[in-house]
């Protein structure tokens, strides 16, 4: 993993928050490699979930939301992790994630307060900081971000950032459906911040505070016959999203919540999971939230969110399966799975960065052979020729091996190089593909459809 954050921070992917003020903790700023890659995957995920779908709406809600909403959600009331605190070096954790690193997942799972304590305390696990196995009770700490409203910081201006996406999907259902005209089945689909106070983020960009979610709410008829049928493809969409995008199967896998795992609202939740190199990590969860959330909000807010059946005219709740992944995450993902270091025959170790063609930052790179002003004239006019049509980057400094390994190192899949045979010969141009390192003559007025046939994987 350190040399994967090396890299992000050497190549302007992901930098450190605020690093010229000494940073802040477990902050990180996109830089413009990853906000290319990060947009590449939000631009591929909604193409697959949404835009290639009929039956699948997008929506961009506030972040700010009426305080009800959290309310009838239950985040106001039960969304909180156990914190406990070491009383020699008075660093806080959470209680669950430190029975669950020391001993193993499921000895966490279901434990109350009391519970967590007490593990704790007769495992005599350590304090990660200073060792020490001198910890205070478990208390509950609620996750979401508290600021206020207006002026005057009185408590009916209170409002907070939204720990999730969904309720912004929930809250504007009958929005959607009276203005879309969908019918059911059908879903939701939304790409936006969200913000947990957590107690112990880390591993890099894998827990933070502020992430982002894209996430769909998919609404249907209630039907124990059909929610197994819809829940088992959304699984196989969501685990063939990953394989397609380049993600090896060796490190992916479907887990099953187990019963007394489960969310209070869901009675069957699946996580998709990645072999990270700190372990197996949510990157996605795919669950059944029947009919609890939009009820919740008919309640609290004494509107009638039922829908109507267009033929029938009977008029239910709707049930929901959520698909919701962790867009931060599954860029981290990518950055992992992309990585290798490769012994070349000279003795050298090359860097590469694998990424899929749809989610490479820059597609082509345009190098003329040298830094000379007949070469980089006529560099300069093919890298006119494909800007237009594709995310390309020229660059002429340094020796054409260290830009190569530069290219390598950010993940372009083609390097498109300018030499004198170019000039005086062919008017050709060498191709040096990423992954193989084998290089072919492709005409120029040839490689528009040359790079077309090849990024469209």
């Amino acid at each position: 993993m350190d040399k994967v954050v090396s890299l992000c921070k050497r190549r302007g992917f992901i930098f450190p928050g605020s690093e010229i003020y000494g940073g802040l903790a477990n902050t990180w700023d996109y830089g413009p490699y990853g906000t290319a890659l990060k947009n590449n995957v939000k631009k591929a995920w909604w193409q697959t979930f949404v835009d290639s779908r009929d039956d699948v709406v997008g929506l961009d809600s506030a972040i700010f939301m009426n305080s009800k909403v959290w309310e009838a959600s239950g985040h106001l009331g039960a969304f909180s992790d156990p914190l406990i605190d070491c009383k020699k070096c008075k660093e806080r954790f959470r209680g669950d994630k430190l029975i669950e690193e020391n001993l193993n997942l499921d000895a966490a799972i279901g434990l109350d307060l009391a519970g967590v304590t007490k593990v704790i305390k007769d495992n005599k696990i350590a304090c990660p900081a200073c060792k020490a196995t001198d910890f205070t009770e478990a208390r509950n700490f609620n996750l979401m971000f508290k600021t206020h409203q207006g002026v005057v910081e009185e408590a009916q201006t209170a409002v907070y950032l939204r720990p999730e996406t969904a309720q912004g999907i929930f809250v504007n259902f009958k929005n959607v459906v009276n203005t879309s005209r969908k019918k059911l089945p059908f879903g939701i689909a939304q790409i936006g911040k969200a913000f947990r106070n957590e107690i112990t983020p880390g591993n890099f960009t894998f827990r933070t505070r502020e992430f982002e979610q894209m996430e769909i709410e998919y609404f249907f008829k209630p039907d124990d016959n059909e929610t197994k049928t819809i829940f088992d493809k959304w699984s196989k969409d969501m685990y063939e999203w990953f394989l397609n995008l380049g993600v090896n199967k060796q490190n992916l896998r479907m887990r099953d919540h187990d019963q007394d795992e489960l969310s209070h609202y869901s009675s069957m939740t699946q996580d998709v999971e990645y072999n990270f190199p700190f372990g197996w990590g949510e990157l996605a969860g795919l669950a059944f939230r029947g009919k609890f959330d939009l009820t919740q909000h008919e309640k609290f807010s004494k509107q009638d969110l039922k829908y109507q059946d267009p033929i029938t005219n009977e008029k239910f709740i709707p049930h929901v399966i959520e698909p919701s992944f962790g867009a931060d995450r599954t860029v981290l993902t990518f950055l992992v799975e992309a990585y290798e270091e490769q012994q070349l025959e000279d003795g050298e170790t090359r860097v590469v960065m694998h990424f899929h063609p749809k989610l490479a930052p820059i597609k082509a790179a345009i190098l003329p052979l040298m830094k000379k002003p007949e070469l980089t004239e006529k560099a300069r006019e093919v890298y006119d020729i494909l800007k237009n049509k594709f995310v390309c980057e020229y660059d002429e400094s340094g020796h054409i091996g260290k830009r190569y390994r530069r290219q390598d190192e950010i993940g372009t899949p083609f390097c498109l190089t300018i030499d004198y045979d170019t000039l005086e010969k062919d008017n050709c141009v060498t191709v040096r593909d990423r992954d193989s390192m084998k290089q072919e003559r492709i005409k120029i007025d040839e490689i528009s459809d040359y790079l077309l046939l090849k990024l469209d994987k």
